[in-house]
């Protein structure tokens, strides 16, 4: 029988990547409750997918932040710096939400391989001091070894040093940030098989106590984005207003979080906030600039599950951390989600960067960015919806005080 004629095929492979997801979620499981010694030779599959996502992260942080530097606008209007202040506080906060939750509700992750090699910290002063060294690491060899704060600030500064280049020299920088997005999205697309291979392996392997661990990961993980947002924002927003902030809030969440739960990408969502913003009556010159500003660095959704998943990897790994420190891992939480990609699941990518504050491999923090897939089906939804929401929420609430 063709592909042609076999509807269900058809229907599954034109199916959108959440559903193919579902389904090699659900294929994993039963095939390790059936058949287990089979379940345990699929493994490989989710290591090959693993392997392709520590081959693309490093050089997709690098590329899309040199990229997003290099061709900012000169004399950008400064009407729009209330807005951009409400983004860094708004994701600063859902970062500390998130440390609390993870402190008040410690996760435990079922990991492969790799904690032997772990050497924590002893506290603040440690981590400050191998932020310091990793920052002037040699390009290449943190790009090779995955050094994602050597990464970010070789990136960063050769964004700043090609602001004044010429036009053609920043364009490609603009086609190469694009031609990485599209790998990224390329290996993404097989996130269904190596779901299949990563959920069937670890129940055949560890039991269903590993299932179970992903499910209080996805609570802790939805429960502080529900907070934030019917908690911290409204808060954010009464401050700012002086007046009941849920009507506009429940208006942000219906008709701009519901459409980036099932899109799954800011990005994708900032034709939709930028109606949103016309009917809420906002000046044009703010929200034109601040929604797709925002769908880039107001990430309060990919800021809590950095955080999250960071801090299981640590509970998980036995590895003491201060307050200091945890506050610490807040600000970087929020940075590194300033930089999340556009595409599905990217701020999953930056797990690495703050695992490696606390002596975390590279090896292990891949394996955490692997579990973040297998509960990505609710978390990134969530995830978008929060982001994109809060885009609108904050450039209501700084236009609408402006005016008043």
């Amino acid at each position: 029988m063709t592909h042609a004629s076999n509807p269900f095929l058809n229907r599954l492979m034109h199916s959108s990547l959440v559903t193919q997801i579902l389904i090699g979620l659900v294929a994993g499981i039963l095939l390790a409750l059936i058949a287990p010694s089979a379940a345990a030779a699929t493994g490989f599959i989710g290591t090959v997918f693993v392997t392709a996502l520590k081959a693309v992260a490093p050089v997709l942080v690098f590329v899309l932040v040199a990229s997003s530097i290099a061709n900012h606008k000169q004399g950008q209007p400064t009407h729009i710096r209330p807005v951009l202040w409400l983004y860094v506080l708004g994701t600063f906060a859902a970062a500390c939400v998130a440390v609390a939750a993870s402190f008040a509700f410690p996760s435990a992750l079922v990991l492969a391989s790799g904690s032997t090699d772990i050497t924590p910290p002893e506290g603040i002063a440690n981590v400050l001091q191998s932020l310091a060294l990793s920052l002037v690491d040699n390009p290449i060899r943190a790009l090779m070894n995955g050094n994602f704060m050597g990464i970010l600030a070789w990136a960063v500064g050769l964004g700043i040093a090609f602001r004044h280049a010429s036009e053609t020299t920043r364009t490609v920088f603009t086609d190469l940030a694009d031609g990485v997005s599209l790998i990224v999205k390329v290996v993404i697309r097989c996130a269904p098989l190596g779901i299949f291979g990563l959920v069937a392996s670890t129940l055949a392997t560890s039991g269903l106590n590993a299932l179970m661990g992903y499910l209080h990961l996805l609570l802790v993980l939805v429960g502080c984005m529900l907070f934030v947002a019917l908690v911290v924002n409204p808060a954010i927003v009464f401050w700012k207003l002086r007046r009941n902030p849920y009507p506009l809030v429940f208006t942000c969440l219906r008709e701009s979080g519901l459409t980036a739960f099932f899109t799954r990408s800011s990005a994708a969502n900032v034709p939709v906030n930028l109606a949103l913003c016309e009917r809420l009556g906002l000046h044009e010159d703010t929200y034109s600039v601040s929604i797709p500003l925002g769908a880039t660095i107001n990430m309060a959704g990919a800021a809590i599950t950095i955080t999250v998943l960071t801090l299981a990897a640590v509970h998980t790994l036995g590895i003491a951390v201060d307050l200091p420190t945890a506050l610490f891992l807040s600000l970087v939480a929020s940075v590194c989600a300033c930089g999340a990609s556009g595409v599905a699941g990217g701020s999953l990518l930056l797990i690495p960067l703050a695992c490696s504050l606390f002596g975390i491999t590279n090896e292990v923090a891949m394996q955490v960015v692997a579990v973040g897939f297998i509960i990505g089906v609710v978390q990134d939804s969530a995830e978008t919806a929060l982001n994109s929401s809060t885009d609108v929420l904050f450039t209501a609430a700084a236009s609408q005080a402006k005016a008043s």
